[in-house]
């Protein structure tokens, strides 16, 4: 800002005073031009100017008329009347040498100088005759000629005239310092502008102005001990000073340069925030490394994250700063995305180098064990022989046997020149979780060839075993039970210690081999090691079964009291198959006649185990035994119990045999007479319905009703005919086609064979066959009808499978309401624990498809409950109740669940789930707690690409909704890059571009 000081010229006065005072003044010319001076002298200019125009063609005796131009000129400047800058030049052309010109040169210079028309200010300055006029007047006609040449960028002349102002001390002094003090600096003659800015600073007016100029002129000389020496203590005298925030900038540079980060940082801060301008990105570099070298690391990636935006070296440095800032603040993933970044950039090889180690080794500290590996994988293959090159090759083997992505782990070592007895460990333990997953993907000899190279590579004893353990149940699974016994074998041969798990494993494995083959005594001493070595474990694993099996052995072999010994112990022990040991001991007690102790066995299973699958052989076989004690009433109420609960037990017609024997021995024929009826009627091909035509030939005999027997024998014919052996023969021949998979032909054969014999007894089971064979061929439409037709014949024993495959079917056709009556009752009379799961999943399926929410825990529970009866079984179960949680509006209750799926099940549902309990964390806006779980529970399941995905496109989310936009935006290139899944890769991509 220039100060604006134009001293009042005095006034000219004309004439003589005695002049002035005589008679003849009154009508006078002198009279006149004094009149309009004084118009003149009060600014009446407008006036002024008209006056003395109309004096300007009269002659004066006194030489008046230099005054009359004079001041017509220069009113007609005061108003800024076109051409008025000309009458001023007239005038200083007419009159050269009056006093008169330097005044209407300085007034024309400060007319022009007012508006800022400094390029016709300065000949209008340069017409005053400075040698003539007054030192301030002086100074001020120099200063703004100097001004205006330096706002024209004549930066020499300019000089010159603020040097010819400094010589005297006037008002324009400081002024004149401060501009030629700037015109210095520019020219980089510092020394120069250093002294012209001093003097200038003792001015008031420019004290404040002035450090921010001494600031940068030492600033830009590099002395840094100037800077501060000059800066501090006016910084720290608190004064009010021009653009304070920059001088805190250049001490933060300063402070920087001279490694006193704990100041640097300090004024950087300052500077920030006066929020008076922006940091360029080296000094927010700067800023940050400023920050992390004291340690206030959160305050670094401030810096740090605004820096690294640009791919270029500073971006570079800045991100691998970020990384390491991160790591201090215990902030893992972070650390490992900015350091994902770094490496990615070819700014600087060094920088590249160290940003690729730090970001495997972060991912392997962190358990993301297959970003960890692609770290050590990439660092190895671009720089096999870098300074990290050996610990690369440490840390590989370590991620290797933590990664889940085997297939690439084993392809790595396997094409490694030289391996380490370390990386063979690694390599054993890969191969082996490979075969894992074979196995259980069912992929048999897969698994086996996986197994193979675990064993092959025995640096792990106990490993080896373990090799040879799975690989046996593979075998088993298979049904090769040779190849099985002959493996089980290796482990024991390989004689591991006693307490091995996999040693006792293989006792049970090997012993279900020999017992499947009928080979009991073989059997016997691997069920018995196997349950005396788990007795006192604390994972009973399979021991209540071994136990049992065990026990069903000494039968077998007919070690009555062996086997006694072991049921009586599984029902001490409460196993859980005490039912049965209940059951088995009833039939040995009866075997010894202790017929008594028989029953009270059965009756343990009748009484207490209402659900048990042995309820039915109990209950007949309790029969049985009253009918050999001759107990014919105890035994004629078990027979109809049996009959009356369990309409569809195989043991029907024998049942009703056996009531029909006991009535008879009781002489109540009738009630024989109906019973045998009954098996001729419903079960005309049971292997016992000659007996029963025999015996109720006698019984009608008995009752002289012998009449009505030939109507019974005319039935049996026909379900029975002579031609029986050609008859089993079509059936049978049926039934092979089925049996081989020839599926069309088999439905052939069965419609000939019931169109031949439409009256047969195994009608139910042709069509039973026929059903299946439709539906093997994918025709389940005709295999629906028949599957009806069946559940149409009640008594049927194939009927309860037509409802098994009724419920299947309509949940295949999505005829939800449909299948759900037909999966409960499959579920009601289910055998085992297959068929249990079969109904209870489908259940599940059918009630969520049909929004009965509260039906889907119900019966996810209970597939639960069965445990793992099929693969993926529970976790299928867990995910599908957590969804119905979340339908419910229960967030809390399905996040319970899915923390126990994604922590016990490392399945695609277990994948799913992470993603839905990370989503369900960020629809409440947790998005830290979202983005810490898909960080803690995520690595397992990188194998499921589609999934794994979908969490880390809802992490870049999550980080964009938090403004962690470099966060966000290096997780989504992460996925383009690395995912394997093209719609997630898309998806990913569109996002990073919107970002952009």
């Amino acid at each position: 800002m220039i100060k604006k000081t134009l001293a009042i010229l005095g006034v000219l006065t004309i004439g003589q005073s005695a002049y002035a005072q005589s008679g003849l003044y009154q009508n006078s010319v002198q009279k006149t031009i004094d009149d309009h001076f004084e118009l003149y002298d009060k600014q009446l200019f407008s006036a002024s100017k008209f006056e003395f125009e109309s004096l300007r063609d009269q002659k004066f005796p006194f030489g008046e008329e230099v005054y009359v131009d004079f001041y017509h000129a220069i009113s007609a400047l005061k108003i800024d009347n076109p051409a008025s800058s000309d009458l001023v030049y007239a005038f200083i052309r007419r009159y050269p040498d009056h006093p008169k010109v330097n005044e209407a040169a300085h007034l024309l210079g400060n007319y022009f100088f007012e508006k800022r028309n400094y390029r016709e200010a300065i000949p209008a300055y340069q017409k005053v005759d400075t040698d003539k006029i007054w030192p301030e007047q002086r100074s001020e006609v120099l200063f703004k000629l100097g001004y205006a040449q330096f706002q024209l960028g004549d930066q020499t002349n300019a000089l010159n005239s603020f040097n010819l102002v400094k010589r005297e001390r006037t008002a324009y002094t400081p002024d004149a310092y401060y501009y030629a003090g700037y015109i210095q600096m520019e020219a980089k003659q510092y020394d120069k502008a250093i002294a012209d800015f001093k003097e200038a600073e003792k001015s008031n007016f420019y004290a404040g102005k002035v450090p921010y100029m001494m600031s940068g002129i030492y600033y830009r000389q590099g002395f840094y001990d100037e800077l501060i020496a000059y800066a501090e203590p006016i910084i720290a005298a608190n004064r009010t000073l021009d653009r304070k925030e920059e001088i805190n900038l250049y001490l933060a540079e300063a402070y920087f340069e001279k490694r006193q980060f704990d100041k640097a940082s300090a004024n950087y801060d300052a500077f920030i925030n006066a929020q008076r301008g922006t940091l360029e990105r080296p000094q927010i570099y700067r800023a940050g490394v400023a920050q992390y070298e004291i340690q206030n690391y959160q305050r670094a990636t401030d810096y740090f994250k605004v820096s690294a935006v640009e791919n270029d070296k500073i971006g570079q440095v800045s991100s691998y700063y970020l990384g390491h800032s991160y790591l201090k603040l215990n902030n893992p993933q972070f650390a490992s995305t900015s350091f994902q970044a770094a490496y990615k950039s070819d700014a600087d090889p060094r920088i590249k180098e160290e940003a690729l180690i730090n970001y495997a080794k972060v991912n392997l500290e962190r358990g993301s064990f297959q970003d960890a590996v692609t770290g050590l994988d990439t660092y190895l293959d671009t720089y096999p022989r870098g300074a990290y090159a050996k610990e690369a090759e440490d840390l590989l083997a370590d991620a290797l046997i933590n990664t889940n992505n085997y297939l690439r782990a084993i392809e790595q070592i396997e094409r490694m020149p030289n391996k380490s007895s370390r990386i063979n460990a690694a390599y054993q333990k890969v191969a082996f979780y490979q075969g894992i997953v074979y196995y259980r993907d069912n992929k048999n000899d897969l698994a086996t060839a996986y197994f193979d190279k675990a064993i092959n590579t025995p640096i792990d004893k106990d490993l080896v075993n373990q090799a040879y353990f799975w690989k046996a149940e593979n075998y088993a699974a298979r049904e090769n039970t040779t190849e099985a016994i002959r493996t089980y074998e290796k482990i024991q041969n390989q004689r591991p210690r006693a307490n091995d798990p996999y040693l006792i494993k293989s006792h049970y494995g090997l012993g279900y081999a020999f017992f499947n083959t009928q080979q009991y005594n073989k059997a016997e001493p691997q069920f018995k090691q196997y349950v005396d070595k788990l007795q006192r474990a604390e994972d009973k694993e399979n021991y209540d079964d071994a136990l049992v099996r065990l026990g069903d052995i000494y039968y077998v072999q007919k070690k009555f009291p062996e086997a006694l010994n072991t049921f009586r112990k599984a029902v001490n022990e409460g196993n859980k198959y005490a039912d049965y040991a209940h059951f088995r001991s009833g039939v040995i007690q009866n075997f010894q006649n202790n017929n008594n102790e028989a029953i009270n066995h059965l009756n343990q299973v009748i009484d207490n185990y209402s659900t048990s699958l042995y309820l039915e052989d109990a209950i007949f076989k309790k029969a049985e035994i009253n009918m050999e004690m001759t107990r014919y009433s105890d035994a004629i109420s078990g027979f109809t119990r049996l009959i009356d609960t369990r309409p569809n037990s195989q043991f029907i017609p024998f049942a009703l045999e056996g009531r029909a024997i006991a009535s008879y021995s009781l002489q109540r024929y009738d009630e024989t007479i109906q019973d045998y009826k009954k098996i001729l009627e419903n079960h005309p091909n049971a292997s016992n319905s000659e007996s029963a035509l025999t015996g109720l030939q006698e019984a009608l005999a008995l009752q002289n009703r012998s009449g009505e027997f030939s109507q019974y024998l005319s039935s049996y014919r026909k379900s029975n005919p002579d031609n029986k052996s050609l008859q089993n023969l079509e059936f049978e021949a049926a039934k092979s086609l089925y049996f081989s998979n020839s599926n069309q032909q088999a439905v052939k054969a069965f419609q000939d064979y019931l169109r031949n014999y439409p009256q047969a007894g195994n009608k139910a089971e042709a069509l039973n066959f026929m059903a299946e064979s439709y539906h093997k061929a994918g025709n389940k439409e005709e295999a629906l009808k028949i599957f009806y037709q069946i559940d149409g014949m009640k008594d049927s024993p194939q009927r309860m499978r037509a409802v098994q495959r009724i419920g299947s079917i309509e949940m295949e056709n999505r005829n939800y309401a449909k299948a759900i009556p037909y999966l409960r009752e499959a579920g009601k009379h289910a055998r085992n624990k297959l068929e249990e799961y079969e109904a209870f999943q489908g259940l599940m399926d059918a009630h969520y498809n049909t929004n009965a929410f509260d039906s889907v825990i119900v019966y996810a529970d209970r597939v639960i409950g069965l445990g793992n009866v099929m693969a993926d079984a529970t976790p299928q179960a867990l995910l599908l109740k957590a969804k119905a949680h979340f339908k419910k509006g229960n967030q809390s209750a399905a996040e319970d669940v899915l923390r126990d799926l994604v922590n016990d099940y490392k399945t695609v549902h277990g994948a799913e789930g992470l993603y839905l309990l990370a989503e369900s964390y960020s629809n409440k806006g947790n998005y830290e707690q979202s983005n810490d779980a898909i960080f803690d529970f995520s690595a397992p399941f990188s194998a499921h690409a589609y999934w794994y995905g979908r969490s880390f496109i809802l992490l870049a989310d999550n980080f964009l909704k938090m403004g962690e936009d470099f966060q966000a935006k290096a997780t989504l290139q992460s996925v383009v890059e690395q995912s394997a899944d093209e719609e997630i890769k898309k998806t990913a991509q569109n996002k990073l571009s919107q970002i952009k």
